[in-house]
C-alpha cells in the first residue's frame, strides 16, 4: 500500500466502513500486527504512525489547530521484523475535537481502536498528570461499549466477570508522552519512563467521592491493560519549526527525540504481537476486514459490539470460504487428469487432492468444533469425485468401443465379403476373433470399463459367431455343441472378469474413503488440540496478569481491592480449558464425523446413480 486509506469514515457522527479499504484487507492472507494510535486532536499522533511506516509523509500531519484525521485511516506495510506478517497502522480521529464536540462519537472511535488493534498507543502532550489521565475518560466507559459475551447469554453477574475477561482480549498499551520538558524524578529520585507511568497510575486510599473519581480511570487502565509501556519524547524542534515538521529532515530534529523515536519503533516492531480474537486465533487481513465491518455495522445499528458474536460471524464467513477454497483445490487438482485412467491412478489422485483440500480447509477454518463445515467439504468432494468417476467411465467406454470398432473392421469386411462362408471358415473366424481380443488386451490406457465393454462386445458378436459356426459344413453336430459350450464358457469367464473389475473398483473406493476419514479425523484432532492449547495459554496469561496486579495492590496497602480481585482470578481459572486426558472432548466431537464417514461410500455411488438418472 503506497499511502494510507480511510478504513472507517466518520461523517456527521455516523461511522461507515469504506469498501475499498476492506477489499484491500481481504487480499491479505498473512497474520496482521495492528497498531492503533489514539489521543487528543493535534497532539502529533500521525507523525508517530508515519515513523512506524518508515515514511516521512503519509498520514496527514497538518500545521494548524484543526484536526486533520477524520474517522480511522489505515496503512498496510510489510512488517519490518516479522517475515510473513503485515503491519497494519490505524491512525484515529483526534479525541476532543472542539469542531465536532461529540463525546459519544469519540468514545466509539476509541472503542473501535481497542477492538481492532493488538497494540494501542495513547498519545498525549506535556506530562502524565491528573488531567492527562482524566482525558483518557473513555476507558471508564468500555464496559458499556464492548461486550465479551452475547447479551442474551449474560446476566448481571456475568457483567462483572466480563470486566475481568477484558484483559484476555484487549491490546497491549503504550503511552507516548510528547513535548516533555520536566525532569524524570519522583520525590527527588530519578526514575525511568515505565516507573513514571506506573507512578501516575498509582491509586489513592480512601472511599470519598473525590478519591473514587480519581482512582476510577487508573483502575480501568490497570485492569484492562496489564501490559503497559511508556515513551517520553522531548520537543523535536524549536517552536517556530514545529509547523513544518513533515518537511524537516531527520538531521534537523533533536537527537534525543530521534533516539526515543528509534526506541519506540523498535519496541513496536519487536514486542507488538499478532492481533488475536477470542480463543487465541491469529487474525489475518481478511479476518480483520470482517471484524471491522461487523463492529461498525453493530454500532451504526445502535448496538454494542460483542466479541463473541463477532467471532461467530467471522467463523461462519471464514469456514464457508474455507469449504469453497478447499473444494477449488480438489477440483483444480482433479481437472489435471487426462481421461481415461486406471482405477489405481484415479484413486491415488483422489486421495492426494482430497488430502490437499482438507489441509487447505484446516488452515483457514476455525471454531468448527462440531465438524459441520468439514463434513460439508467432505460431502462436496464426494459429489465431485462421483462426477469424475462418471467422466472417467464414460471416456473409458468411448475409447474401448472405438478401439474394438477399429480392431473388428477387418473381420467385418471379411464377413461381408463371405470370407468365412466356406468349409473351415469357423476356424478362421475363431483365429481372427482370438487375435482381436488379444490385441485389445495389449492396448494400454483403456480405463475402468475395459472388461465390461469387451463383455458387451462379445455378447453382440455371439450371434455372428453362431451364424458362422452353423454355416461351416466341415463341423459335425457333436463338434458344434462342443464349440457352443466353449463360447458360453468364454462368455462366462469374461463376465467374471467384468464383475471382478467392478468389485475391485468398489473395494478401492471403500479403502480410499476409510483412509480419507482417518486422515480428516487426525487433522481435526490436531487442530482442536492446537486450539485448546492456544486458549489455555491465553487464559493463563490473563490469570498471571491479574495475579501480578493483585500482588502490586497488596504491596501498596490496598488489601480490600486485592481481596476483591480474588474472585475475578478464580473465575478466570475456572474458565480455563482443561486438558482432555480422558479423551471425552474429542470423542464427543469427532464421533459424529466418523458416522458421517461410514456413509461416505454409499454417498459417492448415490451421486453417481443420480447423475446417470437412475435415482434411489
Amino acid at each position: 500500500m503506497e499511502s494510507p486509506v480511510c478504513l472507517i469514515e466518520n461523517i456527521d457522527g455516523t461511522l461507515r466502513v469504506v469498501q475499498e479499504a476492506t477489499e484491500y484487507l481481504m487480499r491479505i492472507n498473512q497474520p496482521v500486527v495492528v497498531v492503533a494510535v489514539v489521543g487528543l486532536y493535534r497532539t502529533g499522533k500521525s507523525y508517530l504512525m508515519n515513523k512506524l511506516a518508515g515514511k516521512r509523509k503519509g498520514f496527514a500531519l497538518g500545521a494548524t489547530v484543526q484536526s486533520k484525521t477524520k474517522g480511522i485511516w489505515m496503512w498496510c506495510v510489510p512488517h519490518p521484523v516479522k517475515e510473513g506478517h503485515t503491519l497494519v497502522l490505524l491512525d484515529t480521529e483526534g479525541l476532543g475535537d472542539v469542531e465536532k464536540g461529540d463525546q459519544k462519537n469519540d468514545a466509539w472511535i476509541f472503542s473501535l481502536a481497542i477492538l481492532l488493534s493488538s497494540t494501542l498507543v495513547y498519545n498525549s502532550r506535556g506530562t502524565i498528570d491528573n488531567q492527562a489521565v482524566e482525558n483518557l475518560q473513555y476507558v471508564t466507559e468500555l464496559t458499556e461499549r464492548i461486550k465479551v459475551k452475547a447479551p442474551s447469554a449474560s446476566s448481571a453477574e456475568d457483567d462483572d466477570a466480563e470486566d475481568a475477561q477484558f484483559v484476555q482480549f484487549f491490546p497491549s498499551f503504550v503511552w507516548a508522552v510528547r513535548d516533555f520538558t520536566l525532569l524524570l524524578e519522583i520525590d527527588g529520585r530519578q526514575v525511568n519512563e515505565d516507573q513514571y507511568l506506573e507512578h501516575a497510575l498509582t491509586l489513592k486510599k480512601g472511599r470519598d467521592r473525590r478519591t473514587v473519581d480519581y482512582n476510577l480511570p487508573r483502575e480501568c487502565i490497570r485492569n484492562y491493560f496489564p501490559t503497559r509501556k511508556c515513551f517520553i519524547f522531548e520537543t523535536p524542534a524549536p517552536p517556530e519549526k514545529m509547523a513544518h515538521l513533515e518537511s524537516m529532515t531527520e538531521s534537523e530534529l533533536s537527537p534525543s527525540f530521534q533516539a526515543v523515536a528509534f526506541d519506540f519503533c523498535n519496541y513496536i516492531f519487536k514486542e507488538s504481537s499478532v492481533k488475536k480474537v477470542k480463543g487465541g486465533l491469529p487474525v489475518t487481513g481478511r479476518m480483520l476486514s470482517h471484524l471491522a465491518k461487523t463492529y461498525v455495522e453493530t454500532i451504526a445499528s445502535g448496538g454494542v459490539p460483542c466479541l463473541e458474536n463477532a467471532v461467530l460471524t467471522m467463523a461462519q464467513i471464514e469456514n464457508q470460504a474455507a469449504v469453497e477454497e478447499g473444494l477449488q483445490v480438489y477440483q483444480r487438482g482433479m481437472q489435471g487428469l487426462t481421461f481415461p485412467v486406471s482405477m489405481e491412478e484415479m484413486s491415488n489422485e483422489h486421495r492426494n487432492w482430497d488430502s490437499q483440500a482438507t489441509k487447505t480447509f484446516m488452515s483457514r477454518s476455525f471454531n468448527d468444533d462440531s465438524g459441520e463445515y468439514l463434513k460439508t467439504l467432505a460431502d462436496a468432494i464426494n459429489k465431485e469425485y462421483a462426477s469424475f468417476l462418471l467422466k472417467n467411465e464414460d471416456m473409458s467406454e468411448k475409447v474401448c468401443r472405438q478401439l474394438l470398432s477399429e480392431l473388428s473392421e477387418d473381420m467385418a469386411n471379411k464377413l461381408k465379403n463371405g470370407f468365412y462362408a466356406k468349409p473351415g471358415g469357423y476356424e478362421l473366424y475363431c483365429s481372427d476373433h482370438d487375435n482381436l481380443v488379444a490385441e485389445y488386451r495389449k492396448r494400454p490406457k483403456k480405463g475402468v470399463k475395459a472388461e465390461e465393454v469387451l463383455e458387451n462386445f462379445l455378447k453382440e458378436k455371439s450371434v455372428e459367431s453362431n451364424s458362422v459356426l452353423q454355416a461351416d459344413k466341415n463341423i459335425s453336430e457333436k463338434e458344434r455343441k462342443i464349440h457352443e459350450e466353449k463360447v458360453k464358457a468364454a462368455m462366462l469367464e469374461q463376465e467374471k472378469k467384468a464383475e471382478e473389475q467392478k468389485r475391485l473398483e468398489l473395494e478401492r473406493t471403500l479403502q480410499d474413503e476409510r483412509r480419507s476419514q482417518e486422515e480428516k479425523l487426525q487433522m481435526m484432532r490436531e487442530k482442536m488440540e492446537e486450539d485448546l492449547k492456544s486458549q489455555r495459554k491465553e487464559a493463563e496469561r490473563a490469570v498471571e496478569c491479574k495475579l501480578k496486579e493483585q500482588r502490586d495492590l497488596l504491596e501498596k496497602g490496598f488489601k480490600d481491592k486485592a481481596e476483591m480481585m480474588s474472585q475475578e482470578i478464580e473465575n478466570l481459572k475456572a474458565e480455563r480449558p482443561k486438558e482432555d486426558k480422558s479423551g471425552n472432548f474429542f470423542t464427543n466431537h469427532l464421533f459424529p464425523l466418523i458416522g458421517h464417514g461410514l456413509q461416505a461410500l454409499s454417498t459417492v455411488y448415490q451421486y453417481k446413480a443420480l447423475k446417470k438418472g437412475l435415482g434411489f
